[in-house]
C-alpha cells in the first residue's frame, strides 16, 4: 500500500491479504491525513516502555535524581504498561493505572508523581527528532490534600523511639530528625559529602532530589552520631564510602526495624519520613527564616513546604500565651 503525506511517499503494509480489508485501511489513513490525525507506522509502533527507557535516560544524562525515578518506573510505570503502545493511552489507561494503584495503598500524591515521570516521558517523545509521539494524553491530577500525612514527633516521642531503635538504624533516625533530609538522601550519603570539622553535609547538583545543590548545618547531637560512625567505620571497614552502613554495607531498609521500635516505643504506625516533616517545623519554631529553612530541607515551592510545616495544638496554645503576654503588657502600660 503506497500513499502520500507532507511531499513524501509512504509504504505501509495492511497487514491482510483481504483486498476490501485494505482497501478499508487506505481509505483510514487517507481520512487521517485529511483531517490533520495521521501518525504513521513508525510512530504507532513505539510504546510506553520505550519511552519510560528515554525518561531514565534524560535523567542520567542531566544529573537528575536517576534512582528516584528508576524505582517508579520498574516498580509501577513498567509493569502497569507494560508494551502498550504510546498512541492507545488516554483517560481510560490513567483512571485504570490510578484505580490500581489506590488498590495497592498507594497515596494520591505517590500517584501524583508517578504520572508526572509518565507525562514527562511523553513530551519528551513528542520533543525527539523525529518526534515519537504526537501529543501527551491529558492527566488529570489527583487532590492530595485528603492523602497527607500529619505525622509528627514531639521530642519526647523521639527520645522513645531513638532509645529503641538498634545500633545501626538510631543514627539514621538522629540525622532524619535535625535536618529534616529525605530518606533516600540519607542512607544514600557519602563520608566524601560529611564536613566534620566545618559540621556540614554538602550535596551536589544531581545528589537531591530537586536537582539544587544543598549546604546542610549539623547541629551537635548530628556531629557526636556521626564522629562515633566515622570511628567506626575507620577502624573496621575504612573501605566503605557509606555513612550509614551494616558493617560498611549501605542501609537500604528499614522498614522492619522501624516498625518492631515503633510498637515498642509506644508511636506504632509512624514513617521515617515524618521526622523530616518534624525537622521543618523544628526549624521554624527555631526562628529560622522561612527561606534558610527550605534551603536546608530541600523544599523548592512553597506549597510543599507549608503542607510540611504543620500547626498542631501545643502551636496554637503557644499564640494563645503570647497574646496573654501581650495583653498584660497592654494593662500594665
Amino acid at each position: 500500500m503506497v500513499y502520500s503525506h507532507a511531499g513524501k511517499m509512504i509504504r505501509e503494509s495492511a497487514k491482510t491479504k483481504d483486498e476490501r480489508a485494505a482497501r478499508k485501511f487506505l481509505i483510514k489513513r487517507l481520512g487521517e491525513i485529511g483531517v490533520g490525525r495521521f501518525t504513521g507506522p513508525a510512530i504507532e509502533r513505539v510504546t510506553v516502555s520505550e519511552l519510560l527507557d528515554d525518561l531514565l535516560t534524560d535523567y542520567e544524562l542531566n544529573g537528575k535524581t536517576l534512582w528516584w525515578a528508576k524505582l517508579n518506573v520498574e516498580n509501577h510505570l513498567r509493569p502497569f504498561f507494560k508494551y502498550q503502545r504510546a498512541v492507545r493511552v488516554g483517560t481510560q489507561q490513567l483512571q485504570e493505572y490510578v484505580i490500581q494503584k489506590r488498590a495497592e495503598k498507594l497515596s494520591d500524591s505517590t500517584i501524583n508523581r508517578h504520572l508526572a515521570l509518565l507525562r514527562r516521558s511523553f513530551k519528551l517523545g513528542m520533543k525527539r527528532e523525529p518526534p515519537k509521539v504526537l501529543r501527551v494524553p491529558t492527566f488529570q491530577k489527583l487532590d492530595e490534600s485528603a492523602g497527607v500525612r500529619r505525622g509528627f514527633f514531639e521530642h519526647g516521642n523521639f527520645q522513645k523511639l531513638r532509645a529503641e531503635l538498634p545500633d545501626d538504624i538510631r543514627p539514621v533516625a538522629i540525622f532524619a530528625y535535625f535536618t529534616g533530609c529525605r530518606k533516600g538522601e540519607i542512607l544514600g550519603l557519602q563520608w566524601r559529602q560529611v564536613d566534620l570539622d566545618q559540621g556540614m553535609v554538602r550535596l551536589n547538583r544531581g545528589e537531591t532530589k530537586n536537582k539544587e545543590p544543598r549546604t546542610i548545618p549539623l547541629p551537635s547531637e548530628v556531629l557526636k552520631s556521626l564522629r562515633a560512625l566515622k570511628t567506626e567505620r575507620d577502624a573496621n571497614w575504612p573501605w566503605s564510602p557509606w555513612v550509614f552502613s551494616r558493617h560498611g554495607t549501605q542501609i537500604k531498609g528499614i522498614y522492619g526495624a522501624w516498625r518492631s521500635a515503633s510498637k515498642r516505643a509506644g508511636v506504632d504506625g509512624s514513617l521515617l519520613h515524618d521526622m523530616r516533616r518534624t525537622g521543618v517545623r523544628n526549624l521554624i519554631r527555631a526562628g529560622v527564616p522561612d527561606k534558610v529553612a527550605m534551603q536546608i530541607s530541600g523544599h523548592k515551592t512553597r506549597d510543599v513546604f507549608d503542607r510540611y510545616d504543620i500547626t498542631v495544638e501545643a502551636d496554637l496554645r503557644d499564640a494563645a500565651a503570647l497574646l496573654d503576654k501581650h495583653m498584660r503588657s497592654k494593662v500594665k502600660n
